[in-house]
């Protein structure tokens, strides 16, 4: 490929302190480069030089973009010099600009900087109350789209980012990693031919990392990106880059391929500590909780006792016991539906907020529940509506028809249906449907509200053993697709060993063991594996 830009002898003082000194190199056209170096290295701010000098600042050498240009004004990446512009159809000219010179012409200026997608540590440029789709709408209208027009083509980047099940939330109520996906969806807008990425993921745990940077790769490979990126983890710099840069007191110390730069830098600064890989940060702590009744007959009754567990982002938590273990009354308290003891404590994360759920009201309560989804055993679809009017108007989704459509389709997909199969479906009545799909539709009419945590209550019932395979095969897609966090309240132990990652036993309003679904079926005394095993193969 064609070299797109190229640094010549880029010099850049502050303050009477030399930041970059004497930077030479060139990047190509579609490659991926990293930049490394501890704190202070200079990465920012040659990064910053990258997207063109502003009028008081003061540097030399050179930044320039080798460009495929336009008189209608469009510019393309080197490649497309020969070729018929895609406005207006004239031949693409070739033009060397110089973004450190202040004399470029603003007009070559103005379309390189249109064409430079960027993504900042923890400065998302969001509009907070705002939903997703608004924020990327709202890009897309910057640059001349309609109305109308937007909100398909904001949907379909919002997929680019892996973030249609988040499609319809408050921006300031998503985590780092989210906002971030979603930062990178308006920048997408711009059609980009370069995207900086200024240490994107340096704040996020290994596992949102490695969300937004397989965004940021697909993104890539999408739109034919070159990709400009710095990072003081050496894991980011040898899994994503084709070239790496080591950065050192504002100089190149080395150029070349990323493990063997990696392991210069390594040997300069010591031995990094890198993250480690974690299941997912917790989304749900409960401490202490405790719920009394009074009754006439038994006194006072101990429904919940001192109960204490978190669940992990992205986790599927079973909660097992029999009738009366206080299940029912732990769900109830997880939703906000019942209050537990004053002394309790019950939080769940909205983004990185934590929420109290003992505290009424919008900014409490209120902002989490709305993100949380409950499927009661005793579920029913709207009779007399179609799947789609049940996945739409029935339950309140307000979007365009085409845009409501679209959204539908993905969440049905989401649960295990085909495409092909969900848009066959979607003027179907209920009673049309098998149990199974029944049932995943009926969890598509929880997902598409956008929940993070989805409480799925006696999920399989009395369930033939097909439909249960179904259902478990519909979580686990789920979780797969959306990244949602499940707590299943089940006596159906078989189903429990089937998709849930840890489980909880409950006997008596309390805990009685809390760890993998095969370390708690051990434990289950002669009663509880009456009712909670059904196969004989387990059973024993």
């Amino acid at each position: 490929m064609p070299v797109f830009i190229e640094i010549n002898n880029l010099t850049m003082d502050f303050g009477g302190k030399a930041i970059l000194k004497d930077i030479n190199l060139t990047i190509d056209e579609g490659e991926i480069i990293g930049i490394i170096g501890r704190s202070g290295a200079g990465k920012t701010t040659l990064m910053h030089l990258l997207r063109g000098i502003k009028e008081h600042e003061v540097a030399s050498g050179e930044v320039i973009y080798h460009i495929a240009h336009c008189s209608c004004g469009q510019t393309e990446p080197p490649s497309k010099v020969g070729t018929q512009c895609p406005v207006c159809g004239e031949t693409m000219q070739h033009i060397r600009a110089d973004l450190v010179k202040l004399e470029t012409h603003d007009k070559v200026r103005r379309s390189i900087a249109n064409r430079i997608a960027i993504m900042l540590q923890r400065t998302f440029a969001l509009y907070g109350d705002e939903r997703v789709i608004t924020n990327v709408m709202n890009a897309l209208i910057e640059i001349g789209y309609s109305n109308a027009m937007s909100a398909p083509k904001a949907a379909e980047l919002i997929d680019r980012v892996r973030m249609s099940h988040r499609m319809m939330h408050v921006a300031r109520e998503l985590s780092g990693g989210e906002k971030q996906r979603v930062v990178l969806a308006r920048q997408l807008a711009k059609s980009p031919m370069v995207l900086l990425a200024d240490e994107p993921t340096g704040t996020l745990d290994p596992k949102t990392a490695e969300i937004v940077h397989q965004s940021i790769m697909e993104a890539k490979k999408d739109f034919n990106m070159t990709v400009i990126i710095t990072s003081h983890w050496s894991n980011v710099i040898e899994g994503l880059c084709d070239r790496a840069v080591y950065l050192e007191n504002g100089e190149v110390k080395e150029i070349g391929e990323p493990k063997r730069v990696v392991a210069e830098f390594l040997k300069e600064v010591g031995t990094v500590n890198e993250k480690k890989s974690i299941a997912g940060e917790p989304i749900v702590r409960v401490s202490h909780a405790s719920k009394k009744y009074m009754s006439i007959d038994r006194g006072i009754v101990r429904a919940l006792n001192d109960v204490s567990f978190e669940v992990a982002e992205g986790e599927i938590l079973g909660i097992v016991g029999v009738s009366g273990a206080g299940k029912t009354t732990l769900s109830k308290i997880l939703m906000g539906q019942l209050s537990p003891t004053k002394e309790s404590v019950v939080d769940v994360r909205v983004g990185d907020v934590w929420v109290d759920m003992k505290e009424k009201g919008p900014m409490n309560l209120g902002r989490a529940t709305k993100y949380m989804g409950l499927l009661h055993q005793e579920y029913a679809l709207y009779p007399h509506r179609t799947v789609l009017d049940n996945l739409t108007e029935s339950i309140g989704l307000d979007l365009p028809g085409e845009l409501g459509e679209r959204k539908v389709i993905k969440t049905l997909s989401t649960t295990g249906f085909t495409e092909e199969k969900a848009i066959e479906i979607l003027d179907k009545y209920p009673h049309e449907l098998s149990q199974g799909e029944d049932h995943r539709v009926a969890m598509a009419q929880i997902l598409i509200k956008e929940p993070r945590i989805v409480i799925l209550d006696e999920p399989t019932g009395t369930m033939d053993p097909a439909t249960r395979v179904d259902v478990s095969n519909s979580i686990l897609r789920a979780r797969e697709e959306s990244g949602e966090t499940f707590i299943i309240i089940s006596h159906d132990m078989d189903f429990v060993l089937d998709v849930c990652d840890r489980a909880i036993l409950m006997r008596g309003g309390k805990i009685i063991r809390e760890g993998l679904p095969e370390d708690v079926l051990r434990v289950l005394n002669e009663g509880e594996r009456k009712e909670m095993v059904k196969s004989e193969s387990i059973k024993t």
